[in-house]
């Protein structure tokens, strides 16, 4: 059963939500609900232009309150644990061009 799910319709929305500092990847998931820091959660996201669901277990390593600075949205960063591999080459395939960019994401 998966705890949360993400929808990214666009390059834009997941370039906000991927957090390559996070070794060995993440994923921002915005979120209300309240978690807590070390917390094992599944999570489901699709990617844009795709209609298939990939499928994570992590743990949540960032939060962002509601009112988080600078305007950046509530959710939880999420720690990819499972295929950890194959889930950061899908993403960052679909990123390439988008990794250098200096534009802000939903964390940093």
């Amino acid at each position: 059963m998966v705890d949360l799910i993400a929808n990214f319709d666009t390059l834009h929305q997941l370039y906000r939500a991927y957090m390559p500092f996070i070794t060995p990847a993440g994923l921002f998931v915005a979120t209300t609900e309240p978690h807590f820091l070390g917390q094992d959660i599944k999570v489901g996201y699709r990617l844009p232009g795709s209609t298939g669901m990939h499928e994570f277990q992590g743990v949540v390593v960032w939060i962002n309150p509601m009112g988080a600075s600078g305007g950046r949205p509530a959710g939880i960063g999420v720690k990819i644990v499972s295929e950890a591999a194959e889930h950061k080459q899908l993403i960052e395939n679909l990123l390439s061009r988008e990794l250098a960019s200096g534009d802000l994401t939903c964390t940093m």
